[in-house]
């Protein structure tokens, strides 16, 4: 069975990332014995990256966000890292709000993905005439269907954390893979090499962007099911804004 200090170097080495030495110890206390040490940092990666990295990973002041990082007065610094963050939320701010409550809807009624059928819709605000769904069998985070190639919309807003509690808002300045509200889940982590911070907002692009996997079960399911309720008041509120 390996030892704490080799799963902790081989997840650094591998991932970037610092796991800390108390958490590490309780995953090992409650592991089984006599399994390979190849398996077991599989798995403590795996738990690693479904954790809260508030509580599974250590800190130092290169894999934090700057204290003042969402300071509007800065026009723009990088910041080296690399930094371990978590996603607390995410937008598409390249979609409207009554479009994106109409994709939901619609995976409500079913009718993102009909058997082999090719749905086409109209997304409101979109200048393009509709999306086509396809028939390939996607399904998104949630197991729901979703549309075929849909993960292209964007660019994206993102709520992004640090194992310290900070947190920053960031854009997609570029598309990212993997960043889409049908793939990316709440509590998905992502390391960040050499981004920059423009007005307190961190400019995402492919290249200083590595998503990690995971998901934070807890958080992840009660978003899920109240974005909708969440899109629907903002609406309102920019209705009575307008009145």
């Amino acid at each position: 069975m390996a030892n704490a200090e080799q799963i902790a170097a081989q997840i650094l080495s591998a991932k970037s990332l610092c796991v800390s030495s108390s958490w590490l110890n309780t995953f090992l206390a409650s592991s089984q014995r006599n399994i390979p040490a190849s398996a077991l940092t599989k798995t403590a990666l795996f738990r690693v990256l479904a954790s809260d990295i508030r509580q599974s990973l250590a800190t130092n002041p290169t894999s934090l966000f700057p204290v003042d990082i969402s300071d509007p007065t800065v026009q723009e610094r990088r910041i080296p890292g690399p930094i371990p963050v978590q996603v607390l939320d995410i937008e598409d701010i390249g979609t409207s709000l009554w479009g994106q409550v109409e994709a939901i809807e619609r995976v409500e009624r079913g009718e993102a993905i009909r058997g082999r059928e090719i749905v086409r819709t109209v997304n409101v605000g979109d200048d393009n005439e509709g999306t086509e769904f396809g028939s390939s069998n996607n399904t998104g985070a949630a197991g729901a269907p979703t549309a075929s190639g849909s993960s292209g919309a964007g660019p994206h807003r993102l709520i992004l954390q640090d194992a310290n509690g900070t947190n920053a808002v960031a854009i997609e300045m570029q598309r990212i893979e993997g960043i889409s509200l049908e793939e990316l889940p709440i509590g998905a982590k992502i390391l960040l090499r050499n981004a920059v911070v423009a007005r307190g907002m961190v400019l995402l692009d492919p290249n200083c962007s590595t998503l990690l996997g995971g998901k934070i079960e807890a958080l992840d399911k009660p978003w899920k099911e109240g974005r909708k309720a969440r899109l629907l008041q903002r609406i309102d509120s920019m209705r009575d804004n307008a009145n």
